[in-house]
């Protein structure tokens, strides 16, 4: 699947035969390639950094849940191109897992304006994520989404500190009505690493 593209092009997408024929050895390999990249923040937050390659298999899904054809096929890479890893920055899917709906609905009615309060801490560096500008996340009355798509911009020497391994990456967030961190351990930072191209 991986590719050194940036960006999935038409010609990179699968025929939905072929695809469902191949779907559940593709879905098991990408579970396995994601536990490198996701991170637990807090008792309610998990961190999927996205790639080429997780990207690539949404895309794939869309298309053949939705059986949309050719002509949803530009939409689905308007929608997913964004989130491969360009170079110079971290992508990631943030998203509040709360079975209970009566405690979803609480929790999530008090963390409206969360996105803007997501973080990478890098030495003495903090890079602050910048949220995916489809859709507000927020509501006016103060909800925020279960879901949040992220970007994390790097500098040139940032991205060398990363690749350095010295000192410790956090995660964080600090929401006044959620608080957490998380350390990004060195096979995941490794991992990564390789996003910086």
């Amino acid at each position: 699947m991986s590719r050194e593209s940036r960006a999935i092009e038409p010609a990179d997408i699968m025929d939905m035969r072929a695809y469902g024929e191949q779907r559940k050895a593709l879905r098991l390999g990408q579970v396995a390639a994601k536990k490198k990249r996701r991170l637990s923040v807090g008792p309610h937050v998990t961190v999927s950094f996205e790639s080429y390659d997780s990207m690539w298999l949404q895309v794939h899904e869309m298309l053949y849940i939705e059986r949309g054809g050719d002509a949803q096929v530009a939409d689905e890479l308007a929608a997913y191109n964004p989130m491969i890893p360009n170079g110079h920055a971290l992508t990631a899917t943030l998203m509040f897992e709360i079975d209970d709906p009566k405690l979803r609905a609480s929790i999530l009615g008090r963390l409206g304006g969360v996105e803007d309060r997501i973080y990478l801490h890098l030495g003495e560096t903090r890079i602050a994520a910048v949220p995916e500008g489809d859709v507000e996340r927020s509501r006016e009355d103060g909800k925020a989404s279960s879901v949040h798509f992220l970007h994390f911009p790097f500098t040139q020497e940032q991205i060398a500190e990363w690749r350095s391994g010295r000192g410790t990456v956090i995660f964080g967030i600090d929401h006044p009505n959620y608080g957490h961190m998380a350390i990004i351990g060195p096979e995941m930072r490794d991992e990564l690493g390789r996003d910086f191209g």
